[in-house]
């Protein structure tokens, strides 16, 4: 298949790409800086340099593939920004403007599947209960536009075509900046991340999530949750990442700490129990890590490395 991915050189894009040349699809990927002013084609690969806020130039890119991807995001360039609003001001507009200018080129250009990334911590804080696909979102003021983005990929799924919405719990990996954010707090004896040591905290490894991408394109339309099978309370999350990194336990924040955050760190805060069983029935993707006790060591190991 004739396969279009936007949020190419992203941390779950980069790492899709080769699943996806592996498999045989010829893939065309938009790079924000192109080696020459022409596509560039290797080995399947074709690189373009389109704007999302481009709807004619995004239009004559996407024409004739059979799948489009959208990976697009723009994340804060330090975690400490995460905390202001006006770092996801860009975010916002990619999840509205772009992903609607995405949906509407993949209908145009005669694709038969969107695959559009999601965020599944806009799930409402609850406990210890398992939360599945049925579980209505709720999002923080931050995170908002995330119904944007989903209904984008909604409105692609009629004649015959198929809007698939991919919820991503907190993604991990050795390039994810929170990451290292929490081997900092750890050295120091604290965890950085707002809520209680007995919340739920669902992750997914950059890997994994690349691989649930793949998996995707065998998926019928709706939503999906893409997290590993054991979620895990906050204590057990970063008491390995502690232990694998030879420190003790460490302190947690305490609960009025959470407000200092604003809408990012009620979000952070929130338990969250996924459920990828939709997924893994659907596809037959399972998660290479089970849970971060896998994970962490895998992770701090490419850390070492870099």
């Amino acid at each position: 298949m004739k396969v279009f991915v936007s949020g190419a050189t992203g941390v779950v894009g980069r790492r899709a790409i080769p699943l996806l040349l592996a498999q045989g699809h010829s893939v065309t990927a938009i790079v924000r800086k192109m080696p020459d002013s022409a596509a560039v084609v290797h080995g399947g690969l074709t690189f373009v340099n389109v704007d999302l806020f481009d709807p004619d130039a995004l239009r004559r890119a996407v024409a004739g593939h059979d799948v489009v991807i959208n990976l697009a995001t723009h994340m804060p360039s330090a975690a400490w920004k995460m905390v202001f609003r006006s770092s996801w001001r860009l975010n916002d507009r990619i999840r509205t403007e772009g992903a609607a200018n995405i949906a509407a080129a993949a209908r145009e250009g005669g694709a038969a599947r969107l695959i559009q990334e999601s965020f599944a911590p806009t799930y409402p804080d609850s406990g210890d209960r398992w939360i599945d696909e049925t579980t209505p979102l709720d999002p923080s003021d931050y995170n908002r536009t995330v119904l944007d983005a989903e209904a984008a990929a909604t409105s692609f799924s009629d004649d015959g075509r198929a809007g698939v919405v991919l919820r991503f719990a907190a993604f991990y990996g050795p390039d994810a900046i929170q990451v290292q954010g929490y081997v900092d707090g750890l050295r120091k004896g604290l965890a950085v991340l707002p809520g209680g040591a007995d919340r739920y905290i669902s992750s997914i490894s950059h890997d994994d999530a690349a691989s649930a991408v793949v998996a995707a394109l065998d998926a019928s339309a709706g939503a999906y949750n893409v997290s590993d099978d054991e979620p895990v309370t906050r204590a057990v999350f970063f008491g390995s990442l502690a232990e694998n990194l030879g420190l003790r336990p460490p302190r947690f924040l305490p609960s009025w700490a959470t407000v200092l955050f604003g809408s990012v760190g009620e979000a952070a805060a929130r338990s969250l129990r996924l459920s990828n069983r939709k997924l893994k029935e659907e596809t037959g993707w399972s998660p290479r890590y089970p849970s971060v006790r896998e994970g962490w060591p895998a992770t701090l190991a490419e850390m070492k490395g870099k």
